[in-house]
């Protein structure tokens, strides 16, 4: 298979799943990992090069709306922009089966909900004038061996305040068996840098 240069870089994992030769099905997502990361201070300067924009005027507009939209949906609106919607999610904090038994201190903010739409797909593929880039994985052992990657992958995964293998397995590049793995190795020992329960059908970890 000839290599490709340029598109969209990609790589693929097995799922659980499998396939009709009995091997697990493939998925594709995109290269993730430090290198593929790009701050808002680089698209400030980037639009600031490339546009009539102002250096700095991207980030003043993000830091205002962060503060007005989370006051909007701080009182329960869900915030339509033209980069999707936005609105708060709630969770109970224990299993109800009586409405009137659930009571304003029975529930908590469960993060945002967000609703892109068609709006990115149309954006994106508005430049995907090269389609896409195999790239080939980095085995899990040498991803586990990184240390500094695998401690700012979960700082990455526990910005909601806690993280799941998936979300982790995510960030880090790593299958969700090595993320598990790997997890779980933070909850042992005598200065465990993490804690496991459970919700649902996922476990949940909670940063120490």
């Amino acid at each position: 298979m000839t290599k490709k240069k340029n598109g969209m870089p990609f790589e693929v994992y097995p799922t659980p799943g499998k396939g009709k030769d009995g091997k697990n099905i493939l998925y594709a997502r995109p290269v993730g990992g430090r290198r593929m990361r790009i701050t808002l201070d680089q698209i400030d300067d980037y639009c600031a090069k490339n546009s009539l924009l102002n250096c700095g005027q991207l980030k003043l507009v993000m830091t205002a709306f962060k503060q007005w939209a989370s006051e909007m949906m701080a009182e329960g609106y869900r915030i339509d922009t033209p980069i999707g919607s936005f609105a708060p999610k709630l969770r109970m904090k224990g299993e109800f089966t009586d409405p009137d038994e659930v009571g304003h201190d029975d529930v908590e903010l469960d993060g945002v909900d967000y609703d892109p739409g068609k709006i990115w797909t149309e954006a994106i593929g508005h430049w995907m004038h090269d389609g896409f880039r195999k790239v080939e994985r980095t085995e899990a052992s040498g991803l586990l061996a990184d240390k500094e990657c695998l401690e700012e992958a979960l700082a990455d995964s526990l910005k909601d305040g806690y993280t799941t293998a998936r979300r982790f397995a995510y960030q880090a590049k790593l299958t969700l068996y090595s993320a598990r793995k790997q997890l779980n190795k933070w909850t042992e020992g005598e200065c465990p840098k993490l804690t496991k329960s459970r919700m649902g059908q996922q476990d949940i970890y909670t940063e120490i």
